[in-house]
């Protein structure tokens, strides 16, 4: 089973979208024009955004099936020398990815990690330790990184398992797997491992 997962988190599917992002993004900042601040702090965000590229998991995975249940849309940094430590503090938020927070969205009500959660859309934010992680969903959507980050707008907290692996993932991957009809979050960064259960209502 940690095989297949490793073997998906190692796909990256850039969209189309943030292809053309990275133009706009090249074109702001190689014109000889003067720009003004606000267009230059978005530009610098699209250059971030080339660097830890965009990556959406559905369930289910298969293109072609309409019927999605839920999906994950984060950023994927990566390691570059750097410990995950570093990274991902234990014991600290973090916004699960890069640039912004990641966001999950579930089309119809289930139950994550042992809770019920009504169908819609969440910020997902950690909190990596040494044992298990801290798995937050919470009501405030669109926002850069965990600064501004309030624990009042929680939905829920639920603890998920924390596994090693053999392989190191350069990139942080999240994907959806289902196995013997037992469906699971999992998101996978250097050696680390964390598996959450999820299942519909």
């Amino acid at each position: 089973r940690e095989s297949c997962v490793h073997a998906r988190m190692c796909v990256c599917a850039r969209e189309s979208r943030e292809i053309e992002r990275d133009r706009r993004c090249a074109v702001h900042l190689a014109s000889p024009r003067p720009i003004s601040p606000r267009a230059r702090e978005r530009a610098e965000k699209e250059r971030a955004r080339e660097r830890e590229p965009m990556d959406i998991a559905w369930f289910p995975a298969k293109h072609m099936d309409a019927n999605k249940k839920m999906r994950v849309i984060y950023n994927r940094p990566q390691l570059k020398s750097r410990s995950l430590s570093t990274l991902a503090p234990n014991g600290a938020v973090w916004r699960t990815g890069a640039n912004e927070a990641s966001e999950i969205t579930f089309y119809q009500d289930v139950v994550f990690g042992g809770e019920n959660v009504k169908a819609g859309t969440y910020a997902l934010f950690t909190i990596p330790g040494e044992n298990s992680w801290t798995i937050i969903l919470n009501s405030n959507l669109n926002q850069w990184g965990s600064y501004s980050y309030d624990e009042k707008a929680d939905v829920l907290r639920v603890k998920a398992i924390v596994s090693e692996d053999s392989e190191a993932l350069e990139y942080f991957s999240m994907v959806f797997h289902e196995e013997n009809d037992n469906l699971q979050l999992s998101m996978g960064w250097n050696t680390t491992r964390v598996h959450l259960p999820i299942s519909m209502q």
